[in-house]
């Protein structure tokens, strides 16, 4: 046992030393991540504002004009005016507008009878015509007008005057995210792409530059045996990905103010198990390719790019074909984003987390024993 821990102890300080002198590595673990949560916090944004719309008001009543000072009022649009339907989608047509609002002539006179009660079924309707090029996008569009619409009726409604009634009247709550804002979601789903780009990047690299220096064959004749190359170059970058996770957390939740409602506990083992299975997959990469940027090309193309695009961090994947779906079950990324945005939101929600812990438990034996057979064949 003594000699397991000096063995461990020297190939633990050589690759502590091989960090110290690579301030690259520091500065990929610790600075990208400060780097990429300001630029996806104050940068990225899923939320619609200032969107250019076009407002036809073609009643000029006074209860019209009452509705498209509240579209104009709103934060979320950037309204234009347009004297006619034609001169309105000539705006949408050249991209100077999203969409369209359109108030019919007779949207006064409709709510006029309503308050009189000689109205027909008291519905004044609004027409809303929106680009749908980016179907989020024109979602998103779509809530902000009614929620301008159902605030509006119920402010006349408080004032004891008649307004729209619908004979079906939907109630919306959003759960774990009452005010919408993306920022919520995107931070906890940076965390997987920061500690992906640590976990397998820089792993890729630290066996295939053993072979490139010449040192590898240094290490052969050594009496050090496969595990302890294998704990030798883990454990190192295991606790520099820890770090540079317990970074981006202090980071998210005090600087952008994301409500972290898990336990510190949960959080710390399952990043663990997503960062062993990161560190397993480079390490393997690494031992199977022998050159540094071969291993980094490969390591960037099979793990950030999916985990950047397949996680479900920025595009919804419930929205994508059926076998871009089954293909991102392949990645570890799709898994942590879950537990990411559940520990964030919800809280140690069990029956969402226990599952893809147990994936990613799998996943880590894989590639940690992948990467331990296949450097036994380049020590044998």
């Amino acid at each position: 046992m003594t000699r397991f821990f000096m063995r461990l102890f020297g190939v633990l300080r050589k690759e502590i030393l091989q960090i110290l002198r690579d301030p690259s590595s520091i500065i990929l673990a610790l600075v990208m991540p400060l780097v990429l949560l300001i630029i996806f916090g104050y940068g990225v944004s899923l939320d619609a504002e200032h969107v250019p719309m076009v407002l036809l008001n073609n009643d000029q009543g006074p209860l019209s004009r009452e509705l498209a000072a509240r579209f104009a009022g709103s934060a979320n649009f950037k309204i234009k005016t347009a004297e006619s339907m034609t001169q309105a989608q000539s705006l949408v047509l050249a991209r100077k507008a999203e969409g369209i609002i359109l108030l019919q002539n007779n949207f006064t006179a409709i709510l006029g009878g309503a308050a009189a009660g000689t109205g027909t079924g008291y519905l004044a309707p609004v027409q809303v015509i929106i680009n749908g090029t980016d179907a989020n996008r024109a979602r998103l569009i779509e809530g902000y007008i009614k929620n301008i619409g159902a605030k509006w009726t119920s402010m006349r409604v408080a004032r004891g005057q008649t307004a729209m009634a619908p004979l079906v009247s939907i109630s919306q709550r959003i759960w774990f995210n009452e005010a919408a804002i993306s920022r919520y979601f995107l931070i906890p789903g940076l965390i997987t792409l920061i500690m992906t780009l640590i976990g397998i990047l820089l792993t890729a690299l630290v066996i295939a530059r053993e072979w490139e220096r010449g040192t590898m064959e240094a290490m052969l004749v050594t009496p050090l045996r496969k595990a302890d190359i294998l704990l030798g170059k883990t454990l190192p970058y295991y606790f520099l990905g820890m770090f540079g996770m317990g970074l981006s957390v202090v980071v998210g939740t005090t600087l952008f103010g994301v409500p972290f409602r898990g336990s510190v506990g949960a959080l710390v083992g399952l990043s663990s198990l997503f960062l062993l299975t990161c560190l397993g997959f480079g390490l393997f990469l690494s031992a199977a390719i022998r050159i540094q940027f071969v291993a980094a090309q490969i390591s960037i193309v099979s793990g950030f790019l999916p985990a950047f695009f397949l996680s479900g961090l920025i595009f919804d994947l419930e929205s994508t074909p059926k076998f871009i779906q089954v293909i991102s079950y392949i990645f570890p990324a799709r898994y942590f984003v879950t537990i990411g945005h559940t520990l964030f939101a919800a809280g140690d929600v069990w029956p969402v987390l226990l599952p893809n812990a147990l994936v990613l438990t799998f996943m880590a034996f894989l590639f940690l024993g992948l990467a331990y057979r296949k450097m036994s064949k380049r020590l044998e």
